[in-house]
This record gives structure tokens, C-alpha cells and sequence, in this order.
């Protein structure tokens, strides 16, 4: 017998953190309408820098009026297609990453937002669109090339093991942080050159003793002090990109009071270049194809976090598990 109504989170009010604003929900299972599929959500993946920053209204691109649905990124199968619709068929597994749709049990979509993939895995969550940010920030923003040393922070998170994994097959060498002796592993198995766990050795100690002539290109999403040690050690005509600064969400922005960044830029020709994915759309198709084809060759190792998190109520827990800084690989909710 089919249900009748679902279950998905809201933020109901701004807030600070995550788990005070959002709120779980039952509605009725819309109707597939005109050019439309309705899809059963299996995993959905977690983003606890966004949805903290989403819940307390600082995200400047868009403008949060609450009440608002919260997710993005979800796995799940086809159960009815609309009109019009082609290419499509009920138990096809797809991929959807549009805002306010994965934290929730059903979604009705446009079938041109789906991508159709093999298998309902959260591994496809990996790659979609944590791995296609990783790919669009290094090859668009930070201009990858090959024979380089590229610095991956965070290395081994959702977006973070997969940017290692890209530069190593781009042909450079990488140097991967991390913050204990698991994620040390995962990285050794990806191929990283040189692990540094901030927890055991001094990253700037590192850095300026092994590669005195700098780094080429600084995949940097953690911040603070972080940021800070990246840009001392940029090369002559390095590049960082800062797609995130996980360190300072859901706090206080830190006051800063030391000379400005442009005394360390400018003798260099070096830059720092922001990433932000709606603003690459263009090359998103692509990116997802190819990772795909990676991934699908076992050429791309994809690390989901072990950790269980099911059902809709345990999505909170998961924010605040990923924020804390203990995942290896991407954080999934199972409905």
C-alpha cells in the first residue's frame, strides 16, 4: 500500500545552530505533475558548514525567509514519472542536488534536474556534488596543472579526499592535512605524497622545512589559523582556493589583527580565488560525467563515513557529528 505523506526538515525559525531551528514535518506526497518525477529518497548527503550557516541566515546569494525546506544533495528511486517526460522510468535510481530537497523521505523534481546513475548508493553522494566542487574548484579556479605541489587541507573529508585524489591523477604531488591516525590511513591508501597530522606535527614547521620554494596550488576550506599558514607559504605564483573555512562555522567570525594579505600576495604574484558552485554552473554537466566514468572505471575511491545515521530525526546528530571534525569521507543520513 502506498503512504500517503512523508517526513522532511525545515528550519521553522532562524537560529544559531542547527539543531534549535530545524523542525521534522509531515506533509501529503505531492502529485507528479507536467515534466516531473517523484522520487523516493534513500541517502541524502550532509553538509554541516552550509546548513549551519543556512539556519542562521548568512548565506548572502539568496534570500531566507523561513519557513524553508534544508538538504541538497540526495540519492533515491523513481517511483512515479509525469507527462512529457522522457528518458526516465519508475525504478531508476537518480541523483538530485537542489536545495530543500534532500532532507526529506519524497521529493517531486523536474526531470532535468535528476541524473540518472547505476545504483542508489551514497557513494554517488560523494561524487555529486561534493567531488564535482572539488573537480570545478581546482581545474576552473585554481587552474590545476600537472608536475606541481598541491596542498589539500582537510584531506580527508567528503570534499577533501577526493580533491587528493584528482591532483594525484592530474600528476602532481600532494600534501594532504589531517587530524588523527584514521584519516592519516585513508590518506596513505589515496595515494597522498605527504600526510601532515596538525595534531602530532607543526604544519608551518613542515611546510617551510620540505618545501621551501612553496606551494604551487592550496585547496583550503578549513580557515582561522589554517588560512593563515596556507598563505605564508604560497610559491611564487601560487594559488589558493578557499572553498569553505569549516573552522569558524556556526562561531563568531575571529577579529584579525595582523598586517593584510596583499604584503604576502604581491611579492609573489601569488592569489587567493573564492569558490562557490552555483556561480560555476556551467561546468557542472561535465565535471559529473567524468567523475562518474571515474569512479565507474575505479579509477576514483570514493570514502563514506562509517558511522550510521537513519531516518529523518537523526539528521541534527549528523550536522553536529560532521562539525566536530571525526568523519573520514562523506557523511550520509539513511531513510
Amino acid at each position: 500500500m502506498r503512504r500517503e505523506s512523508y517526513r522532511k526538515l525545515i528550519v521553522k525559525r532562524l537560529s544559531q545552530d542547527f539543531k534549535s531551528a530545524a523542525e521534522i514535518v509531515e506533509v501529503p506526497i505531492p502529485q507528479v505533475g507536467v515534466g516531473q518525477l517523484l522520487i523516493e529518497n534513500k541517502f541524502a548527503g550532509i553538509n554541516g558548514g552550509f546548513d549551519t550557516l543556512v539556519c542562521r541566515g548568512d548565506i548572502p546569494y539568496f534570500e531566507i525567509i523561513p519557513p524553508f525546506d534544508l538538504g541538497v544533495e540526495a540519492v533515491g528511486k523513481v517511483v512515479a514519472v509525469g507527462e512529457d517526460v522522457t528518458g526516465f522510468h519508475i525504478g531508476d535510481a537518480v541523483v538530485t542536488t537542489v536545495r530543500g530537497s534532500g532532507y526529506r523521505e519524497y521529493q517531486v523534481i523536474d526531470a532535468n534536474l535528476a541524473v540518472k546513475v547505476r545504483e542508489a548508493t551514497p557513494e554517488v553522494l560523494t561524487l555529486m556534488p561534493t567531488g564535482v566542487s572539488a573537480l570545478v574548484a581546482l581545474e576552473q579556479v585554481g587552474e590545476m596543472k600537472s608536475n606541481e605541489v598541491v596542498l589539500v587541507t582537510a584531506a580527508a573529508g567528503g570534499t577533501g579526499h577526493i580533491a587528493v585524489q584528482l591532483a594525484k591523477l592530474a600528476g602532481n604531488h600532494v600534501i594532504g592535512t589531517c587530524s588523527s591516525e584514521a584519516k592519516s590511513k585513508l590518506l596513505k591508501e589515496l595515494g597522498c605524497d605527504r600526510i601532515i597530522n596538525y595534531h602530532t606535527e607543526n604544519l608551518d614547521q613542515v611546510l617551510k622545512q620540505e618545501y621551501p620554494k612553496g606551494i604551487n596550488l592550496i585547496f583550503e576550506c578549513v580557515g582561522q589559523q589554517v588560512f593563515d599558514t596556507c598563505i605564508d607559504n604560497l610559491a611564487i605564483r601560487g594559488r589558493l582556493v578557499s572553498i569553505g573555512h569549516i573552522s569558524e562555522y556556526g562561531k563568531d567570525v575571529e577579529p584579525v589583527t595582523q598586517a593584510r594579505i596583499y604584503h604576502q600576495l604581491m611579492w609573489k604574484a601569488a592569489s587567493v580565488r573564492g569558490f562557490l558552485t552555483p556561480y560555476y554552473q556551467e561546468y557542472i554537466p561535465e565535471a559529473s560525467d567524468r567523475l562518474l566514468n571515474l569512479f565507474y572505471n575505479g579509477k576514483l575511491q570514493v570514502s563514506v563515513d562509517p558511522t550510521q545515521f537513519n531516518g529523518i530525526e537523526s539528521i541534527p546528530t549528523a550536522v553536529e557529528y560532521l562539525l566536530s571534525g571525526h568523519n573520514c569521507g562523506k557523511v550520509v543520513v539513511r531513510f
